[in-house]
């Protein structure tokens, strides 16, 4: 029988799947849309290996969340930001 745990694990695992399979989506617009992007699971990560004793550092975290070292998914997928999306997340980010 499968614990919480192991199933969120699982679904985990799928989100990230899932991103992957969707790099065209860019994180300023996950940002603006949902609140978190890509760094923010890393970030995430970090957190929970801390609370559980681990010590993870975060371009460990953020290559196991990208699937490759964060500067060559910068390099391959990322994508200058509009100015409609530097706008938006700045606003977003008065309200904070």
């Amino acid at each position: 029988m499968a614990t919480s745990e192991s199933l969120e694990a699982a679904v985990f695992r799928r989100l990230l799947d899932h991103l992957d399979e969707h790099k065209e989506v860019q994180n300023i617009e996950l940002m603006n849309l949902a609140g978190f992007c890509r760094n923010c699971l890393a970030k995430w990560y970090v957190a929970a290996a801390e609370e559980a004793g681990e010590n993870i550092v975060y371009e460990a975290a953020r290559e196991r969340v990208y699937g490759m070292p964060y500067a060559e998914w910068k390099e391959k997928f990322q994508l200058e930001a509009t100015p409609e999306q530097l706008a938006k997340m700045q606003q977003s980010s008065d309200h904070h």
